[in-house]
Parts: C-alpha cells; sequence; structure tokens
C-alpha cells in the first residue's frame, strides 16, 4: 500500500490526485486498526481451561466451558463460551457477551435460560458442562 501510495504521489499534483488521496485514506485506516489490535493484544489474557481446576467450580458454567443446552423439542447443542473477538459464526463458539453466553454463564446443570429470539422466547436446559478441550463427543 505504501508503495502505491509513493507511485501515486510521483504522479505530480497531489490535490487532484485521487489514487493518491485514496492511497492515503487506506493508509490512515490500516493504522488505526493495528493501533486497535495491539491495544486488545496488550490487554488480553490466555486462558487454559485445563489449569488448576480447583480454583473454579466446574458445577458452574464460566467462559471456556462447552455447554450442551437442550431446546423444548428435545435438540441437544454444545456451545463453548468464548471471548469476542474468539466467537464463529459457522461453529459451536458464542461469545460470553451475546444473549445466549450472558444467559448461561455462572448457571449450573439443570438450570433453564429464556432468551429472547426473533421468533419469540426460547427455553433451553442446561444438559452437561466440560472444561475439557473439545466437547465429550467430539474426543
Amino acid at each position: 500500500m505504501t508503495q502505491a501510495v509513493s507511485e501515486a504521489a510521483a504522479q505530480g499534483d497531489r490535490s487532484e490526485n485521487a489514487e493518491y488521496t485514496y492511497g492515503k485514506k487506506r493508509l490512515h485506516e490500516i493504522d488505526r486498526r493495528v493501533r486497535f489490535l495491539r491495544k486488545r493484544l496488550e490487554g488480553m489474557t490466555i486462558v487454559d481451561p485445563l489449569a488448576n481446576p480447583a480454583r473454579r467450580d466446574l458445577k458452574r458454567i464460566y467462559f471456556g466451558a462447552w455447554v450442551q443446552i437442550e431446546s423444548d423439542a428435545g435438540e441437544l447443542r454444545w456451545h463453548r463460551i468464548v471471548g469476542p473477538d474468539e466467537f464463529d459464526m459457522d461453529g459451536d463458539y458464542v461469545s460470553m457477551d451475546s444473549p445466549l453466553g450472558r444467559s448461561l454463564l455462572g448457571k449450573r446443570l439443570d438450570d433453564e435460560i429464556t432468551i429472547e429470539l426473533p421468533g419469540g422466547a426460547a427455553t433451553f436446559t442446561v444438559a452437561a458442562i466440560s472444561y475439557a478441550l473439545k466437547p465429550p463427543e467430539c474426543s
């Protein structure tokens, strides 16, 4: 990108040079994003779900847990509670900031949660909790 801006600047009058103007704006966007990511990295901590299990109640849902929930229709599904930067729309990772993630945190086995969905409220039951690296079915 910097090379493209340099080449555009070498073409002459910068006030009427759209390539130069666009290139500079794009460089500023990239710099802003890099600064944002550096600040995010400084505040992050790696959480090892297998480290020192005595420090937490393994019967409660915390960050990093795999949680199996059961819908009213009896459908079972595993979700992992992760940070906002880790969730995956295609996978089973759920952000701790999402409505589902927030409602699961601190719950225990057999607790019920109700979540407002576009089609109306849905109730789920906590069927299993695991702090393994993968949900028990995938091990």
